[in-house]
């Protein structure tokens, strides 16, 4: 008995670690990249995911809100990030995947600061 259970522990952990995997897809994303530059209006260091709120203007002057999608503070917080990192106000280049459905999300691979700082949304080995 503990012969099969020996075996079969490894593959046990690894249908779930990829089930778990599963969960954080980007299915909803497009897989082209765009820039958009806006201003932070809110910034929500939370679980499951942080999100950017930023408004963004269209050529026609009007405002538009976007939402970025970045990872959890836990993943953030090793990226360099603290939940100060961003404040309202705060101009942006957020560079990313637009979501399919024609919505103003993006999934966040980078930001720019307009000092030329990139934060990174997400760890080095996913992003």
């Amino acid at each position: 008995m503990k012969f099969r259970f020996i075996f079969l522990m490894p593959a046990m952990l690894f249908i779930l670690s990829v089930t778990a995997r599963a969960h954080h897809g980007q299915a909803r994303y497009d897989t082209t990249q765009i820039t958009v530059n806006g201003t932070v209006t809110e910034f929500q260091f939370l679980n499951p995911h942080a999100e950017v709120y930023f408004d963004v203007k269209d050529s026609e002057g009007r405002v538009k809100k976007w939402v970025g999608e970045a990872s959890s503070p836990n993943m953030l917080v090793r990226e360099g990030w603290t939940r100060n990192s961003l404040k309202p106000g705060d101009r942006i280049s957020a560079v990313g995947h637009p979501a399919k459905d024609g919505s103003n999300n993006i999934f966040l691979e980078k930001l720019v600061l307009p000092n030329g700082q990139e934060l990174k949304p997400h760890p080095r080995w996913q992003a």
